[in-house]
């Protein structure tokens, strides 16, 4: 963790002295910084950092945050270790989510296209010619971004093969690497439906597959996707197709 601090820091630190140099440095920087005074108040954020929280622009930030007002970093408990970077240390949180939606409302931002970011947070001082903390920088490198289709599109597939069988919120959830309750969520906010209403949709498409076939009587459709032929089915059949199974089958002949 010492020779990645080092590596990290290195290149900022020899600018020390060199405003001019630093802030170039700090600007083209392809991962996100924010530079804060001696008193944790933002004096500087990167281009790269505005891209990635869709900031419309430094002056919503620079002067007006106080890094240790952050209600986020003050529920995290990490306002004591933050302090030491600004007495001279430097100081790393590893795998921190990003409060999106603390964001979002800070800035009015509504075009987030990622549901959760975890990063890695370094925190180092920038001493003046005099040796003493001159400004603070925070580096953030990104660990794990979820956008969600992903994850959808994991648990649909999942879902889709098995279909047959009883349905299993856990494990639905499990196949899309997500709690149980940002799963039901994600998965309404991209597809219009919750899990289980997309099970149950698959598995009445399927039971319309089968009552096409001639050979095989109401029932026998049901039956051949482990659906029990009875009140309960056949209302739900009619709920989500608009016609009973009998009917439906006579109208797509």
């Amino acid at each position: 963790m010492d020779n990645s601090h080092s590596d990290i820091t290195g290149p900022f630190q020899m600018t020390s002295g060199r405003e001019d140099l630093l802030a170039k440095v700090i600007e083209f920087f392809p991962y996100p910084i924010q530079v804060y005074s001696p008193e944790g108040t933002s004096v500087m954020m990167n281009r790269a950092m505005i891209r990635e929280y869709h900031i419309p622009g430094p002056e919503l930030v620079v002067g007006k945050y106080n890094i240790f007002e952050d209600p986020s970093i003050i529920a995290l408990g990490g306002i004591d270790q933050l302090k030491r970077a600004f007495r001279g240390e430097t100081v790393f949180f590893h795998d921190i989510k990003v409060p999106l939606e603390d964001i979002s409302k800070r800035y009015s931002i509504t075009d987030f296209d990622v549901e959760a970011i975890y990063q890695d947070i370094t925190v180092f001082p920038i001493p003046n010619e005099a040796g003493e903390v001159g400004c603070v920088v925070a580096l953030m490198m990104n660990r794990r971004i979820y956008r969600g289709r992903d994850e959808i599109e994991r648990a649909k597939e999942y879902l889709e093969t098995h279909w047959l069988e009883p349905y299993k919120a856990d494990e639905a959830a499990k196949a899309a690497c997500l709690s149980k309750s940002h799963f039901n969520r994600l998965f309404k906010k991209h597809t219009g439906q919750t899990p289980h209403g997309y099970y149950i949709n698959y598995r009445i498409g399927r039971v319309k597959e089968k009552l096409l076939d001639p050979n095989l009587s109401v029932s026998e459709a049901f039956s051949a996707c482990n659906m029990n032929y009875n009140g309960y089915s056949a209302r739900l059949f009619q709920e989500k197709v608009g016609v009973s199974p009998s009917r439906y089958r006579r109208i797509s002949r």
